[in-house]
C-alpha cells in the first residue's frame, strides 16, 4: 500500500515545520511545500525529518496559484501516496494604518490567508471525498475572532478564512472528512517574535511564549479523533495570555 501523504502548506522553520515533523512521525509521508524561493530551505526541513527516521519530500510551490495547488495534489497522490492530511499555515500578519493599506497590500494579504486556504482544501476535499476520509485543518489567529487597530487587511483575510472552514465542514464531515479551525491566540517560539518580544527569554522559560511542538501535537490529536466526537474549532494560548 502508499504511504499517506500529510501535505503542509506554509511549512517554515517554527509551527509549520513542527507539524510535518509530527505527522510524519505518525507515520505519513510529510509534504512540505513553501514558495520557490524558500526551495533550499524547504529540503533542508525535509532531510531534517528523513534523518530522523520518517518520510519527507519538498514541492516548492505558490499556494496562492490555483494551477499550482492542483499539480502539487496531483504529483502528491501519484508519487507519494493518498493524501489524508492538508493543512494550511500561512500567516500574512502585516500591520498598517487604514490610510496606508493600499489594495496591493490587502490584496496580497487575502490572496495568502484566504485565497490559498481555499485552494488547498477545495483539491484536498475532491481528493478526499471519494474515499470518505481524510483531515484538513486551518491556522487561524487571534485576528480571525477580532479585528485589532491596523489589522484590516490581515483580520478580514483570517475571518474570511474561519468561515470558509466552517462552511466545509458543514459540507464535508457527512462525507467522512473531518474540517477544523485552530485559532492561535499569543506569540509562537520564533525567530520573528524572539526579535520583538521585549522579554523573550523570560517568557518563554515562564511558558508564556507557545511552543511549537506543542501546537503541533494538537493538530496530531485533531487527526486522531474519532468521527462521534470530532472537534470544528480549537483554541491554543498560553496559560497566562490575556483574553
Amino acid at each position: 500500500m502508499p504511504n499517506p501523504a500529510a501535505i503542509i502548506i506554509g511549512a517554515g522553520d517554527a509551527t509549520g515545520g513542527a507539524i510535518a515533523r509530527a505527522f510524519a512521525a505518525e507515520g505519513l509521508t510529510a509534504c512540505v511545500t513553501r514558495r520557490e524561493r524558500h526551495a533550499d530551505a524547504l529540503e533542508a526541513l525535509a532531510a531534517t525529518i528523513r534523518d530522523a527516521g520518517h518520510q519527507a519530500r519538498a514541492f516548492p510551490a505558490d499556494a496562492r496559484d490555483e494551477a499550482a495547488m492542483i499539480a502539487l495534489f496531483d504529483q502528491v497522490e501519484a508519487e507519494v501516496g493518498p493524501v489524508e492530511v492538508a493543512v494550511f499555515n500561512i500567516g500574512a500578519n502585516v500591520n498598517f494604518p487604514i490610510g496606508e493599506t493600499s489594495v496591493r497590500v490587502y490584496t496580497k494579504v487575502w490572496e495568502m490567508a484566504c485565497l490559498a486556504g481555499f485552494l488547498m482544501g477545495r483539491e484536498a476535499a475532491k481528493r478526499m471525498a471519494p474515499r470518505g476520509r481524510g483531515t484538513i485543518i486551518f491556522t487561524g489567529a487571534t485576528a480571525s475572532l477580532r479585528g485589532g487597530s491596523g489589522f484590516a487587511a490581515f483580520s478580514g483575510a483570517k475571518a474570511a478564512l474561519r468561515m470558509l472552514a466552517q462552511s466545509m465542514a458543514r459540507e464535508l464531515g457527512p462525507q467522512g472528512i473531518h474540517v477544523a479551525h485552530v485559532v492561535i491566540d499569543g506569540a509562537i517560539d520564533t525567530e520573528f517574535i524572539k526579535g520583538r518580544h521585549p522579554d523573550f527569554d523570560r517568557a518563554k522559560a515562564e511558558e508564556l511564549i507557545l511552543n511549537p511542538d506543542a501546537i503541533a501535537a494538537n493538530y496530531v490529536m485533531l487527526h486522531r479523533q474519532p468521527k462521534s466526537a470530532w472537534t470544528h474549532e480549537l483554541d491554543l494560548r498560553p496559560w497566562g495570555e490575556k483574553w
